[in-house]
């Protein structure tokens, strides 16, 4: 955590791949990494997948897809949360790769998902934009893996004792 909270990786345009089952703090940790990099100079933009593939389909109808994907490109970061979560159709799939081709090498990466790297073909069909997409997410990445028997939103006792102290 030392390491990436000195934003190297997100100089060196590098990718951050953030696993875990639900409820561990991969969304947490996505976004205090991307506060502190806007913090230190750098634009970064927060989207859950599902919401990134709206701008799609909307920039699509609106015929600004293009200016899309170079805004998109231009980011210093950009977080992508929850990936894995609901099936992609093939067209989601080619704005997917289309989003991440432009930011190779421009941009770093957040990715968070509760499905182990290892599901992620699976996942995007096993054909060549499943190949493609993970060539340009997974190659020289960092990796986090976090686990947990608790969810880190289940409710936990207060700390507050109404403002009396135990002393």
């Amino acid at each position: 955590m030392l390491e990436l909270a000195q934003n190297r990786w997100i100089s060196a345009h590098q990718s951050l791949l953030i696993t875990g089952p639900s409820g561990v703090g991969k969304s947490y940790l996505a976004q205090a990494l991307g506060q502190h990099a806007c913090r230190s100079g750098f634009s970064v933009q927060y989207l859950r997948l599902p919401t990134l593939l709206a701008q799609f389909v909307q920039a699509r109808a609106q015929g600004t897809y293009d200016r899309l994907l170079k805004r998109l490109a231009k980011l210093s970061l950009l977080i992508i949360d929850d990936f894995g979560l609901a099936t992609l159709n093939e067209l989601e799939k080619q704005d997917l790769l289309e989003a991440i081709e432009e930011r190779y090498g421009g941009g770093a990466t957040i990715v968070t998902s509760q499905l182990p790297i290892g599901d992620w073909h699976e996942y995007l069909g096993d054909g060549r934009l499943a190949d493609a997409i993970l060539d340009r997410l997974v190659h020289n990445a960092h990796r986090i893996e976090l686990s947990s028997k608790e969810s880190m939103r289940k409710e936990r006792p207060s700390l507050n004792h109404g403002g009396h102290s135990d002393k």
